[in-house]
Order: C-alpha cells, then structure tokens, then sequence
C-alpha cells in the first residue's frame, strides 16, 4: 500500500515536470507587448489614409500642364478631399514637379511624428508620388 502511494506521488512529479506553458508573468508581458503594438498600429492609420489622400490628389494633379496650374489643381482638390480633416503637412508649395517620358510626375517628401507616450514619438518619413 504504501509503495502504491510513493509511486502514485513519484508519477504526479513527473507528470508536473513534464507540463510546460506560460506563466502568469510572461501573460502579462506578452499581453503589454500586443497592446502596445495595437496602439502604434490605432495611432498609425491615420497617417496612412493621409498618405493614400495625398497620393490620390497628386496623381489628379499631374494632369496639369504648367507648374501653376499643377499647383492649383492640387489646391482645389485637396480641398475637395477633405484633407484638411488631417494634420496635412503638405501644401502646394512643397511639390516637386518634374517631367519623365513625356510625363508630368509630381512628387511630395513630408514627414509626420505621432506623439506615444511621454517624450516619445512615433516618426513618419513619407514620399508620395504620382507615377
């Protein structure tokens, strides 16, 4: 009976030895890290629909034929896509416009910093293209 009890109990340690999985600590590091990642990713799409905005808009102004006339069509359609409901950093101003293959290609570098947490910002360097 006893020996039945000792070996009953010897199998039990074996048994515990064996099981692996997570412990509550590293549940909770690992649920940190997705929560994190998940709020880069929320303070993220903002700038990226920005990004697709701008990109639609310079592609609508690259059917301009002069440097000014680019620029106005870019006005007037950046206006008509609501982009200043962004924090647009991209003014008419700041286009490149230059020609390629018998192609106007306007081109745009704008940088964008998201604020996280404290004294840390997420950093956006952009280049929005009509080609």
């Amino acid at each position: 009976m006893i020996m039945k009890i000792l070996s009953s109990q010897g199998s039990a340690l074996r048994l515990a030895s064996r099981q692996r999985g997570m412990t509550f600590i590293s549940l909770c590091l690992l649920a940190a890290v997705l929560v994190f990642a998940g709020y880069v990713v929320f303070k993220s799409v903002p700038v990226m629909t920005e990004y697709l905005a701008i990109k639609r808009v310079l592609k609508q102004a690259s059917a301009g034929s002069t440097v000014l006339e680019i620029r106005q069509i870019y006005d007037r359609v950046a206006s008509i896509e609501y982009l200043e409901q962004y924090a647009n950093p991209v003014s008419s101003k700041d286009l490149q416009v230059s020609k390629q293959n018998d192609r106007v290609v306007v081109d745009v570098d704008y940088v964008r910093e998201i604020p996280l947490v404290g004294p840390a910002y997420l950093t956006y360097k952009l280049h929005a293209s009509s080609k």
